[in-house]
């Protein structure tokens, strides 16, 4: 039996247990920060083609999560000022369509993340096939099981979010547009183009594919080192046509899908949001390009594109204020990514990264010649594997320098890709013996013996350390948005590194309402990071609180979110300030007696006369 028919069966199991652990885990996760402006712009595409909400999105993944609700009995108010009023009063809107308008907010959550885990499911099962296509089965099931042992992937496909979908359309993206170079037919430039549509209906970060078709396009052509040099750059000048009509087919596509979203979104009303949204954008030539489509009846769709592109662009140059080993500030960190990449991940994964590093680098330095002729032709013979250290090159780059730095799942579209660099090392070095030819029994049984026997310390090993990151994820079930891996302090410290999406993004929150349920409190005051509504969950238990509000004048019970109480006790850094009433300073000498999740701790403190830490 073919070995890819016995294997198919592993890798149908590993996308079901993946499955298991997506739905189990996000149970009773509470809505986190973005689901909250997500899922009500989604309703609002979908049954009110109305695409006032939330433009700094493409509309695509939304409107997948919205469909599930066509199933299920919704009331969306339409006579709120968040939604007749306001510019864009997303998370407004959302607050009150999910909790107080009559619905079932868990119901809703619980519809809205099925067609992102199954998205997740799908992007696997491609994952897994391409990769068995390209290379073999062995490698194909081995970045399978990265892929679904990662945390970071586990945790981002069960959430209302554009994360993984961009990590998914940067593969299908790149994948597409490396099909079309090796065969620029008609058909792949179709494919090529639809797949650059749906990238950027999915993220806009996906504009990145632009200098990145250059680059590997550029790199296609110089690597025909078997071509003459004006043949090299007639092919050049052959394949920029033919990639203009990719953007074509990509336009074309993001306007049939803008279209039927603002149906009813009056021109004036989006002309007017618009001008208000990108007044402070610094290019006033590409505002007035973008407001004078949206005044144009037929392009007014691709005018609600680029309103989103720039308010992305507008966004990512003003940073983000966010706590980073210990300081707090908006100005970015270079090691912020690498960092959280290297604690974020599972350590058994690095070592194995880095026995393929070192196992890669080691033929590197074996290679008779290195001339620029040679390294070409590794190019042209391993355009896959050179796109990909190109693509994960490019997007690390460009999120080092970047200001905006709210978590590690910004850089999750190259673990892919990482995934199948490791693991096509990682088989090499399992089944790398020497090669010279067999000519005598003692020789062929040397050969035997390296083959069956000498290589099982390495499979051992690499068994293993498999098995090291699959129960270091599966332990910290259900928090696997707050993993850590032990380098990091694990689930229980990782909030000393960093917080927001990567620890604490509100998920929490019904936990702590069955804290306060089995433990009979009747009233705690609470600061609550996230998408949720704790009045929606603790009723008139809950007493909302803040630094400034001091320490409480009766003591009692008090929780706050880790991503609060991290940037009050965060040092500031020179150029960002903080004011003294939020550093929490009153809560410094206490020490937490419970914790909701992992996510939200829990004090009980004493009367202020008797206060003692």
């Amino acid at each position: 039996m073919p070995a890819h028919v016995t294997r198919t069966p592993i890798a149908i199991a590993l996308l079901g247990l993946m499955l298991l652990l997506m739905v189990a885990s996000s149970w009773n996760d509470s809505t986190t920060t973005d689901e909250q402006a997500h899922i009500p712009a989604g309703y609002g595409y979908v049954f009110l083609q109305d695409a006032r909400l939330n433009p700094e999105h493409p509309p695509l993944i939304k409107a997948l999560a919205a469909l599930p609700l066509a199933f299920s009995r919704v009331y969306f108010p339409t006579n709120t000022a968040s939604w007749q009023d306001d510019v864009n009063g997303q998370w407004e809107q959302g607050r009150i369509f999910l909790f107080e308008s009559g619905n079932d907010a868990d119901r809703i959550m619980r519809l809205t993340r099925l067609p992102m885990m199954l998205l997740a499911l799908g992007f696997g099962w491609f994952f897994w096939s391409w990769a068995r296509k390209r290379f073999d089965d062995r490698v194909a099931l081995l970045a399978l099981t990265f892929f679904v042992f990662s945390p970071t992937i586990l945790a981002h496909s069960r959430f209302v979010t554009t994360d993984v979908a961009a990590a998914f359309a940067f593969f299908i993206g790149i994948i597409a547009f490396l099909r079309f170079l090796s065969d620029p037919s008609p058909k792949n430039i179709a494919i090529a183009g639809l797949a650059f549509g749906v990238a950027q209906l999915l993220k806009f970060s996906l504009i990145l594919l632009v200098p990145v078709y250059g680059l590997l396009l550029l790199a296609w052509v110089v690597s025909q080192v078997h071509l003459h040099w004006h043949e090299r750059i007639r092919l050049f000048g052959k394949l920029v046509i033919k990639v203009i009509g990719i953007v074509v087919v990509g336009v074309i596509l993001i306007w049939l899908v803008y279209a039927p979203v603002i149906l009813n979104y009056s021109p004036e009303r989006n002309l007017a949001d618009a001008e208000y949204n990108l007044r402070t954008f610094r290019f006033r030539t590409f505002v007035d390009f973008d407001l004078a489509l949206i005044q144009n009846g037929f392009l007014r769709p691709l005018g609600q594109y680029f309103l989103g592109l720039f308010m992305v662009l507008q966004r990512a140059a003003g940073g983000n204020t966010q706590y980073f080993l210990g300081e707090v500030t908006n100005v970015g960190a270079p090691l912020y990514f690498p960092i959280l990449y290297l604690l974020k991940e599972p350590l058994a994964f690095h070592i194995l990264s880095l026995i393929a590093l070192a196992f890669a680098l080691g033929r590197v330095g074996r290679a008779q010649g290195k001339s620029l002729a040679k390294i070409l032709l590794w190019i042209r013979d391993h355009f896959i594997e050179f796109s990909s250290m190109a693509f994960v090159a490019i997007y690390w780059l460009s999120s080092i320098t970047s200001p905006l730095n709210i978590g590690v799942r910004h850089v999750l579209p190259t673990f892919p890709f990482i995934f199948v660099l490791v693991s096509r090392e990682m088989i090499s070095w399992l089944r790398s013996w020497p090669r010279q030819d067999v000519r005598t029994w003692w020789e062929w049984v040397k050969r035997a013996f390296d083959i069956y026997i000498g290589s099982i310390p390495r499979y051992l090993l690499v068994g293993a350390l498999i098995l090291w990151q699959a129960a270091s994820v599966i332990a910290v079930f259900p928090h696997v948005l707050s993993y850590y891996n032990e380098l990091g302090g694990g689930v229980e410290n990782g909030y000393l590194v960093a917080v927001d999406s990567n620890y604490d993004w509100g998920q929490d929150l019904k936990r702590l309402a069955d804290f306060v349920g089995q433990n009979n409190i009747q009233n705690i005051r609470v600061d609550y990071f996230g998408g949720s509504s704790p009045a929606y969950y603790l009723g008139e238990k809950f007493n909302p609180w803040h630094s400034s509000s001091g320490y409480p004048p009766d003591g009692g019970w008090f929780a706050i979110s880790a991503t609060f109480q991290m940037g009050g006790y965060g040092t500031t850094v020179k150029g960002f300030e903080r004011r003294s009433e939020d550093d929490y300073e009153w809560l410094k000498p206490f020490r937490p007696v419970a914790r909701a999740g992992k996510s939200i701790f829990i004090y009980q403190l004493p009367l202020p006369n008797s206060a003692q830490p």
